[in-house]
């Protein structure tokens, strides 16, 4: 994994020589990133049964990982189309929503918050460290995130995911032969899984010059 990250920074190290789009690197960088912690928070807040998450090592952690095969690909498809919005600079926040079973109601929201980055300087080597120990530390964060929390309804939780984005570049997918007739779908108000009065949680940020993102969660206080 830890070469795959790396040949990544080394693209973006080349950017001005190379004519690498750098947002593209960075839209590789968060969603990989993001398929891992949503993975993490999935098993973390027990949305699945632990016997269905294999675990694994991911920017020299270990973290847990669904194999279930349509779970795997529903997470994939929505970062694969949610990439090519993060390429356009259209996504304001990608929001991962855990919900009763029963109700529907949603009872945490994860938000993980898209800014552009800070153009500056920086040796890549430098960049390469720092942007691995930030994004480690945003897993050992969601690893231990249940003890900020109540705990999840013993009837059963699940999930659905957000992407804050610009109208028109959405709909200018439906025209992007990359985008595999993903059927994005616009929210309507009561569809957005808003909270009332939310209690938030900080957990991480970073500020590099490939990627900017604030992760905190919001938590329904009438879950307790």
């Amino acid at each position: 994994h830890r070469r795959k990250i790396i040949a990544v920074m080394e693209s973006a190290g080349a950017l001005s020589s190379s004519g690498i789009n750098p947002q593209e690197v960075t839209a590789d960088i968060l969603c990989e990133f993001l398929e891992v912690a949503f993975h993490l928070i999935l098993y973390v807040r027990e949305v699945y049964p632990p016997v269905v998450f294999q675990r694994r090592q991911k920017y020299n952690v270990p973290v847990q990982m669904c194999v279930h095969p349509q779970l795997n690909q529903y997470i994939q498809d929505v970062l694969y189309n949610t990439r090519l919005l993060i390429v356009k600079k259209a996504v304001e926040k990608v929001v991962l929503v855990i919900k009763s079973k029963t109700d529907q109601q949603p009872l945490e929201r994860y938000v993980f918050n898209v800014e552009d980055p800070v153009l500056r300087s920086e040796a890549r080597d430098d960049v390469l460290v720092q942007l691995e120990a930030s994004l480690r530390a945003f897993l050992l964060k969601i690893a231990v995130c249940d003890a900020m929390l109540a705990p999840t309804p013993a009837d059963g939780c699940t999930f659905s995911v957000l992407v804050y984005a610009k109208h028109s570049a959405v709909a200018g997918l439906e025209h992007d032969d990359l985008a595999k007739g993903f059927p994005w779908v616009q929210a309507e108000p009561e569809e957005r899984d808003v909270i009332s009065d939310p209690i938030i949680i900080p957990l991480k940020s970073v500020s590099s010059s490939l990627l900017k993102l604030q992760l905190y969660i919001e938590e329904n206080p009438a879950k307790a």
